[in-house]
């Protein structure tokens, strides 16, 4: 399966257009940190874009999240790997793999990123910088659901926490006009 056959079966899965755009955040960020790392970016970026496509239809049932995707993909012969990252995400399997380490981190910070952009004044991926984010990042009322612990399991591929916040700031500042920021 190649991005755009990806990105095809994700919008018919997903109608909801902020789920779209967060699918893509993840993506750019997977893709940027695959790069860095040397890895497979298609690869990366098919885990990313793929990660939540049965958020919708277990947005109910949390305990499904990744089985109907799962479900859909081995249909497609999808790499093992992928469909690894893509559970490793949720939790539903434990992460072992660089790829599983930087979706399990990387899903979270899109979005507190997300979060403390609309909060500035000009709602602006482009004018947010890592000092803005990271006083975000130590509000622990900010954006609850972006679990820091989480986030700083980045650790786990041999990145520090402003270094990845960067990679994936300026991953998502790429695509601002696909985020709508």
């Amino acid at each position: 399966m190649n991005r755009e056959e990806a990105f095809e079966l994700l919008k018919s899965h997903l109608k909801n257009k902020n789920l779209i755009k967060h699918c893509l955040a993840v993506e750019a960020c997977m893709r940027t940190i695959a790069a860095k790392l040397g890895q497979d970016v298609e690869k990366w970026g098919l885990a990313g874009i793929l990660h939540d496509m049965d958020y919708e239809l277990t947005e109910k049932l949390p305990e499904l999240h990744t089985k109907e995707t799962v479900k859909i993909l081995k249909e497609y012969d999808m790499d093992p790997e992928i469909i690894q990252a893509i559970q490793a995400h949720a939790g539903v399997v434990p992460c072992k793999t660089k790829m599983d380490w930087a979706i399990f981190s990387i899903d979270p910070l899109t979005g507190l990123i997300i979060a403390a952009t609309l909060m500035h004044p000009n709602r602006k991926l482009k004018e947010i910088d890592l000092g803005f984010i990271k006083r975000r990042y130590k509000e622990k009322s900010f954006a609850r659901g972006a679990k820091r612990e989480e986030i700083e399991q980045i650790k786990n591929i041999g990145l520090d926490l402003d270094e990845f916040i960067s990679i994936c700031l300026e991953a998502m500042q790429g695509i601002d006009k696909d985020l709508g920021l």
